[in-house]
């Protein structure tokens, strides 16, 4: 179906990219053109792929048609060709976790065509990109001249990549149904590679890291959006744009402000500047650390975009016990070594091994050690490892790479781009990474608890649970008393018909009676599970 901003269909169906598009087209942001195969073709493909594949294609070829005559291009031919992207969209965001293809609908005489409009060299980058996307996700050798040969191998390589080891570990991980299979999202190709005042970048309306409320992202002059989640280059940050391009900087900033409003969440924002135009390609709900994730829902509520009861639900009660994990000091982290030093992606302190091999890193996890992932930059390959380790270190990339993105999902404390030569200097040793700061340390480095009483924060979304949660929780009183926030303890005391009680952990203790009662979030092994949506009318 086209995502032309009348499809006004779910998640569910086209995916949450198609349904980003869908909607920043009905409000009238730039966007380039696309339409969408949905989760029910995908579905269908994994049981009977060349059936459904030839039961569709002619509304693929109407779609492209219709491709054409909006951007006024025409695919496989010149003299002003119309490139394509086949991307994933699965009804839960997992990011980097299936196959896509950009520049597709390249051969000779497209080519041909894309060095007399621009230059010869922008040409043949585009080409190289194309072969090399296309043989990682489709396979072969030389790909067929026909475009439509091509689209067609695309749009097979997405939906069977829903079955890919690294996906099938990333459901796993999330507890994810495994049969609704994924949508593929077909766009028109804008491109931040060709020359003068063009780039790609991706913003988090606000920090992903720190919860702060400023823009946050990586820009990438010259550059595709794959350079940028990659990873493999270095990016520079989101403020760049603002000096290279300010009127760029003010729209797409100005977009980002209506797209939290529209969403009622924090979004990260994929974006293409062309010869100066802005487009964006997609939006999602941004992944944050605990943190954040608590400064996003008191900010968002003072804001007045969610209620008591939603502000509680963004907060998952794995957040607040990572928040109250012991932490480090800053005489014992002035005091260690320092080993390296990069941009902190996700908070918190862990101590291990570090590992520069995901198969190595397995199994020392599986033997029972404490594991440091360290590699030059992460892929959606490395997603074992990367589940495997408590921290991820990385030696290129900034704070929308792969590593970085992942590490916030997957609630692992991460340093990344701390320079070449840091995975072979680190290698065996035993180190604490500080995400926090940023810091790679020397040595396995002591820790001190804390608790609820010592954050605002923490005390503020405990006055509002108190004020809504059926099991009222304080930290000392007159009360019976939880000897922890189980499930079976919470619903036995409010089995007995008590209204507070005193906890180890008020706060976790509350949101769990929500959870039991109805009200809240499913329990969650990892903070960085998707946040409960509050979308308002679009």
């Amino acid at each position: 179906m086209l995502l032309d901003g009348g499809a006004n269909q779910p998640a569910d169906i086209v995916g949450t990219k198609g349904h980003s598009i869908d909607m920043m087209r009905r409000h009238r942001l730039p966007v380039p053109p696309a339409f969408c195969i949905t989760t029910e073709v995908g579905a269908q493909y994994l049981v009977q792929p060349e059936a459904t594949i030839n039961a569709i294609w002619d509304d693929v070829l109407a779609h492209m048609s219709r491709l054409e005559a909006e951007t006024a291009r025409t695919f496989g031919r010149g003299p002003r060709p119309l490139l394509v992207s086949v991307r994933s969209g699965a009804a839960r965001s997992m990011p980097g976790m299936m196959d896509t293809v950009l520049n597709l609908g390249v051969n000779d005489a497209v080519e041909h065509a894309l060095a007399e409009s621009s230059t010869p060299a922008f040409a043949r980058d585009i080409r190289q990109r194309f072969l090399r996307g296309y043989r990682r996700a489709v396979g072969g050798g030389i790909p067929s001249a026909d475009p439509y040969a091509q689209l067609r191998g695309a749009i097979q390589a997405v939906f069977a990549s829903w079955n890919a080891p690294r996906a099938i570990a990333y459901r796993t991980h999330h507890g994810l149904d495994d049969r609704s299979g994924t949508a593929v999202v077909v766009q028109a190709m804008v491109f931040g590679n060709m020359g003068a005042n063009s780039g790609s970048g991706v913003v988090f309306s606000r920090n992903p890291i720190t919860g702060a409320n400023e823009p946050f992202g990586d820009w990438l002059s010259g550059g595709q959006g794959d350079d940028v989640v990659s990873g493999t280059v270095d990016v520079q940050p989101i403020v760049t744009l603002r000096h290279d391009q300010p009127s760029v900087y003010a729209e797409l900033m100005a977009a980002a402000r209506s797209l939290e409003h529209l969403c009622s969440d924090v979004q990260q924002i994929e974006f293409t500047v062309q010869h100066g135009a802005l487009w964006l390609l997609q939006t999602r709900d941004a992944e944050r650390s605990p943190r954040a994730a608590v400064h996003f829902a008191l900010q968002l509520r003072r804001e007045g975009l969610i209620d008591d009861t939603e502000t509680l639900q963004r907060v998952s009660q794995a957040n607040i016990e990572t928040l109250l994990r012991p932490s480090l000091q800053p005489q014992t982290r002035l005091a260690a070594p320092l080993l390296a030093k990069g941009l902190p992606a996700c908070p918190g302190v862990v101590s291990g091994r570090a590992y520069t091999d995901v198969e190595e890193a397995v199994q020392a996890a599986d033997r029972g050690e404490s594991v440091i992932l360290v590699r030059t930059y992460t892929t959606p390959d490395d997603v074992p490892g990367m589940l495997a380790a408590r921290g991820i270190v990385t030696e290129v990339g900034g704070a929308s790479c792969h590593a970085a993105v992942i590490s916030r999902e997957f609630g692992r404390v991460a340093v990344v781009g701390c320079g070449h030569g840091t995975a072979a200097a680190l290698a065996g040793k035993q180190i604490t990474v500080d995400g926090t700061e940023g810091e790679v340390l020397g040595g396995v480095l002591d820790l001190s608890a804390w608790s609820e009483t010592d954050s605002p924060e923490l005390g503020e979304l405990a006055d509002i649970a108190r004020r809504i949660s059926p099991l009222r929780a304080h930290p000392d009183g007159d009360y019976p008393r939880l000897d922890d926030d189980s499930d079976a303890a919470v619903r036995t005391a409010m089995a007995a018909g008590h209204a507070d009680v005193v906890s180890p952990t008020p706060l976790v203790t509350m949101l769990t009676a929500l959870r039991v009662a109805g009200h809240g979030k499913p329990s969650e092994s990892e903070y960085g599970s998707e946040p409960t949506r509050s979308r308002r009318d679009e």
